[in-house]
């Protein structure tokens, strides 16, 4: 789903692979699989599932990683050290850079409140000059934001069109802001804030989340 992270983006792209970019909910899923065009999928709430079951599958993500363990691992025969999982993730994250993240929360936020910051963020988009201004001038070593939308989502199998999915700031170096308002009820709705640092150099991957991120936390 869109706010879980870029780092699929960055993978597919280079590899030439189809993906598809839905809004948070799994039923955005359901579609492209009846329709045979995804077979593995993953969002937010850390569910991950294939077509098998079109539904989240935590056995199957064990069951992933450990065939991805024994390709490693096959032909070590001569009782060397074994691959883990964290040689591979290292790996990954040498190969295509690694994506820092976090998520904050804001719960039980006045509905109208809540609509009224979104509606601000909206006219904010238009005027790009003054986001980097603001942003500038909190932390002059953030990356200028180049671009700015409100994600929706068109259905490719029925043509159903998702609208107002979350406002997205995106940064230079690949950084992103997502806002995502969530819950319009009775007691109140929920704001959530996606945080995201691209870091390509492969001497600052291995840093912890929290320092990686401090940039963007301002």
């Amino acid at each position: 789903s869109m706010p879980t992270s870029a780092a699929l983006d960055v993978v597919a792209k280079s590899l030439n692979l189809k993906f598809f970019e839905v809004p948070t909910g799994w039923k955005f899923f359901g579609n492209l699989m009846d329709a045979g065009q995804c077979s593995i999928c993953g969002e937010e709430s850390f569910g991950t599932g294939s077509d098998h079951i079109r539904e989240k599958d935590g056995i199957w993500a064990v069951l992933a990683w450990l065939s991805i363990l024994a390709y490693k691992n096959k032909d070590n025969i001569n009782g060397d050290k074994l691959v883990t999982v964290e040689d591979i993730v290292r790996q990954h994250w040498a190969t295509y850079g690694r994506h820092y993240y976090t998520r904050y929360d804001y719960e039980n936020v006045d509905a109208g409140g809540a609509k009224d910051l979104m509606a601000n963020m909206v006219k904010m988009m238009s005027s790009l000059d003054e986001v980097n201004t603001i942003v500038k001038g909190a932390r002059s070593d953030v990356s200028k934001v180049v671009n700015a939308d409100e994600f929706e989502y068109k259905d490719p199998v029925d043509g159903s069109v998702s609208k107002h999915q979350g406002i997205r700031f995106l940064f230079e170096d690949g950084s992103r802001l997502v806002f995502r308002l969530s819950g319009t009820g009775s007691e109140g709705a929920t704001i959530r804030l996606y945080i995201e640092q691209y870091e390509k150099d492969p001497s600052k991957i291995g840093r912890d989340s929290q320092e990686a991120l401090a940039p963007l936390l301002l």
